[in-house]
């Protein structure tokens, strides 16, 4: 547990906060001070049981539901900082995708974060004092890796979205960036059918261990080392970085 407030009275959204990065970055973000936290997650019970010690509203349901942000953009008011994070994974050569399975990543990756980043942005503009913004990208949306079709087109959008938004914002003392982590000990790998196979025949540590073996670093990232370079870009003390995508990756994009 930290001591340092940098956080504090300030209120945030964080979606995809149930479990992994946003599970980690919510429960930085109250460490920290933070007053109020605007939860966004399809998993209620987990995101009851972050447990955390400040004000929190935990809306249930999905990031691309245009009708959730329509009905939760008025209680964004004076927002100062989000966390768009919301993500899901997908496999598979792009000549194999089959369009519903591409959309379907799109829905969530891509209209997702948008829809997550219009109410943000609007809510800081109305709020008249600025405020910042991180966006979870990632490095196959930077290093072309075979075999993860729509995800990796996803998050090289969500990268370039930030770079627009950030030159857009710059003016309202709004800052956006985004973090393209590499490998990541997060739930998302258990969509992977070839990793659940793995965990069932190794254990899990084994097959994290066998998957950082292209990462020079030699292992995957935690969820909380991940959360604290987004609490750094979404600080004060990142008050310098707009537009900027920070790779934290263990060495694999090298």
């Amino acid at each position: 547990m930290t001591d340092i407030q940098d956080f504090a009275g300030r209120t945030a959204l964080v979606t995809g906060a149930a479990s992994g990065i946003g599970a980690a970055c919510a429960k930085a973000l109250a460490a920290r001070g933070a007053a109020r936290l605007v939860l966004v997650d399809v998993d209620p019970q987990r995101m009851a049981a972050l447990d955390l010690k400040c004000e929190v509203e935990a809306v249930v349901g999905s990031v691309a539901d245009e009708a959730l942000w329509a009905d939760l953009e008025p209680r964004l008011a004076g927002l100062d900082h989000a966390v768009v994070n919301a993500g899901i994974g997908a496999g598979g050569p792009l000549a194999d995708i089959a369009l519903s399975e591409w959309r379907r990543v799109m829905d969530v990756n891509l209209d997702g974060a948008f829809l997550t980043l219009r109410s943000a942005l609007r809510a800081m503009k109305a709020g008249g004092k600025g405020g910042s913004i991180v966006i979870t990208s990632s490095t196959t949306g930077v290093k072309p890796v075979p075999g993860i079709g729509p995800y990796g087109v996803s998050k090289a959008a969500v990268s370039h979205m930030a770079r627009i938004a950030a030159r857009e914002n710059a003016e309202h003392a709004i800052r956006v960036n985004a973090i393209a982590p590499g490998g990541v000990d997060t739930a998302i790998w258990e969509s992977s059918p070839d990793f659940l196979a793995s965990v069932e025949a190794n254990g899990r540590e084994a097959t994290l261990k066998a998957m950082a073996g292209t990462t020079p670093l030699g292992r995957f990232a935690t969820p909380d080392q991940i959360a604290s370079d987004i609490l750094y870009m979404l600080s004060d003390a990142g008050s310098n970085l707009t537009g900027h995508v920070l790779v934290s990756d263990g060495g694999f994009t090298l």
